[in-house]
């Protein structure tokens, strides 16, 4: 559901019908207005008479929707080009479509040219007025690179302009350039601290590239700023949920729906958070009363198929979720519903269909995402061997940590860290705390800062404070986040008695359980098998170097296929590995209910099984760069 405010065919649609009724109203109340038939414009006063009732119009019609920049975009240009059609003189369309623009976004039209008094001062208003139409006009058609040069133009023009910063984001955030669209969006915000729309669209990208937690405050803000605003509460949901903080996530859901009880996508979230919680019963209901509202919501079809195994007699869900998908969506939109698609064929067993499935939907998010940086990757791999050497974690370092209560699960995504996280967390000492970010945040926070006495104390006690606020009591608490993997050197030099569980999957199984899988856009490996395979290569070295330099009672590496062969066995191994008694809850794992934030929701919650062990058989024909990874099997 991320970036779903980009759907912005409703606002089209109320576009249309505004044109429509002013077509009509014009037809009578103005009949020169049509310079087609030979007539000619209205007179400067009189249209001014009518661009007022117009105004008012578009104040009890439109902006009580509370349309964000991309959708009012969306809804000018349907306007204007169902004018045109309609015959509609085009300089009284460009006049009106401005006019709409600039009261849609709470300024009064005209107000722009009060900037100066003297003509240049009109003129550039003018030659503003028209950029600002323009770029708007280029978003919602889509041509992200042409919105991106005229916002440019504007900024040139006037550097204070928030509006044009913020339409500068939104275009380079469409053109994956995630981090000049943040430099952006601060600056209107810094311009302009009390814009709702900068701290929701700043948000958007912080989420599109995994930054859950930085969006948080932003949508606050915004929501502070603006209270009704509920697209930003909506993603604030998301952001929640995300987070593992599901009640949060649901409280946000609930107060959409007590405003505005047709909400899909609100409905969609609460049903997402059902599923986490393990009531799939209860989501797909939800599901199902998004789609009354909104038949056509992919969101929400694509949703069903997550709940469960699908089988042949599904097959009327295929069909519609092809139609839907063939029906015009946006890239994200569409590559959601691929992906649920790709599993339905994937569980069905027709494999070609589903690798092509698979294929489609990745191709729609490449372009979403900046490119994987192979080079960079190695780099970091050579960097990090070199800073973590043997001498330098051998001993514990001032400052450190000697609880025991942190455990980490570390691998590549979709290795069957879920697994083990659910085995560990179904013992009554333990507890599962899902995938963190606090130590891929405080990498980035102190990148260039030396890990002193004084930092490695602040980084324990914080994060000693976020695993309290999980569980309190319980001996450990499992942190099962794949990104720590980079990170366990600086993690075993603040905690050194913390225990590492390396899962170990057939290389080859793992990249292609991540490539079927629609990850955010920061895991922009995942979205091109020969990327895959890189990626894959530099994990393991890493993983290799780790297992070198880390004492033995730290480091457990867990075998998928043999954990899914031997569950008791190696159940009890990795028990007894983080210095607990042996409960017989770990082997019903499937029957601890708590909620499971992964894309592995339903897995876990299944009795153990081997149809994941070497799975890539079905897909041999298709793997490609993935078949030189068989080296690293074993």
């Amino acid at each position: 559901m991320l970036l779903k405010w980009l759907d912005a065919r409703e606002a089209a649609a109320a576009g249309v019908a505004l044109a429509d009724e002013f077509y009509v109203q014009s037809a009578s109340r103005l009949p020169r207005a049509r310079a087609r038939d030979g007539g000619q414009r209205p007179q400067q006063p009189e249209l001014q008479k009518f661009l007022q009732k117009f105004l008012q119009r578009v104040d009890q019609a439109i902006r009580p929707l509370q349309l964000n920049f991309f959708k009012r975009a969306r809804l000018a240009n349907s306007f204007k080009w169902q004018l045109l059609e309609k015959g509609v003189e085009r300089e009284l369309v460009d006049e009106l479509t401005q006019a709409l623009l600039l009261r849609m976004s709470g300024v009064e039209a005209g107000a722009a040219a009060e900037r100066g008094s003297g003509s240049g001062s009109r003129r550039s208003a003018r030659e503003a007025r028209s950029l600002h139409a323009a770029a708007s006009e280029q978003l919602s058609k889509g041509a992200f690179a042409e919105a991106r040069e005229s916002y440019q133009q504007l900024v040139n023009l006037d550097p204070r302009d928030a509006d044009a910063r913020n339409g500068l984001g939104i275009a380079l955030a469409q053109l994956a350039r995630y981090g000049e669209a943040e430099a952006e969006f601060r600056r209107a915000i810094g311009i302009r601290p009390g814009y709702p729309e900068a701290h929701f669209n700043l948000a958007g990208v912080l989420q599109s590239t995994g930054r859950y937690s930085e969006s948080e405050m932003p949508l606050r803000r915004a929501l502070k700023l603006k209270p009704t605003y509920l697209n930003a509460r909506i993603s604030l949901g998301m952001s929640c949920a995300l987070l593992g903080r599901l009640a949060e996530a649901r409280e946000c859901y609930e107060k959409v729906l007590r405003a505005a009880p047709r909400s899909a996508v609100a409905l969609v979230g609460i049903g997402q958070i059902d599923s986490l919680e393990g009531r799939f019963s209860e989501a797909e209901a939800k599901f199902r009363r998004a789609l009354e509202i909104a038949p056509g919501a992919s969101y929400a079809w694509a949703a069903l198929v997550w709940l469960r195994r699908m089988t042949p007699a599904d097959s009327d869900w295929v069909k519609h979720a092809e139609e839907i998908a063939n029906g015009g969506l946006t890239a994200i939109d569409e590559a959601t519903l691929r992906f649920a698609i790709g599993k339905y064929y994937d569980d069905v067993g027709e494999y070609g269909n589903a690798f092509r499935t698979f294929k489609r939907a990745n191709e729609l998010l490449k372009p979403r995402a900046e490119a994987y940086d192979r080079e960079g990757r190695t780099r970091f791999v050579d960097d990090t061997a070199r800073v973590f050497t043997p001498e330098a974690l051998a001993h514990p370092q001032a400052g450190a940590s000697d609880s025991a209560r942190p455990v980490f699960v570390v691998g590549m995504p979709r290795s069957g860290t879920s697994l083990v996280e659910q085995i560990v967390a179904s013992h009554p000492e333990a507890w599962g705390a899902g995938e963190l970010t606090f130590w891929q945040i405080a990498a980035r926070a102190h990148a260039h800062e030396a890990l002193d006495e004084r930092l490695r104390r602040r980084l324990a006690q914080d994060y000693l404070k976020v695993l309290a606020g999980h569980s309190a009591e319980r001996l450990r608490v499992v942190d099962k986040a794949p990104v720590n993997s980079d990170y366990v050197g600086l993690i075993h030099s603040v905690f050194p008695r913390a225990r590492f569980i390396h899962m170990q999957r057939n290389p080859i199984d793992t990249c292609l359980s991540c490539y079927f899988q629609q990850f955010p856009a920061a895991l922009n490996y995942t979205l091109d098998l020969s990327d895959l395979a890189h990626y894959y290569r530099e994990h393991r070295r890493l993983m290799d170097h780790w297992r070198s330099v880390l004492p033995a009672d730290v480091w457990l590496e867990v075998p998928y296929a043999e954990l899914t062969a031997d569950q008791e066995g190696w159940s009890r191994r990795i028990i007894e590995f983080l210095g607990l008694p042996w409960d017989d809850r770990c082997l019903a794992f499937e029957k601890t209910v708590r909620p499971v934030n992964t894309a592995s929701v339903w897995q876990v919650r299944q009795k153990i099984y081997r149809t994941s062990v070497e799975r890539w058989r079905h897909y041999e024909k298709f793997i490609g760069p993935l078949r030189a990874l068989a080296d690293l099997s074993g």
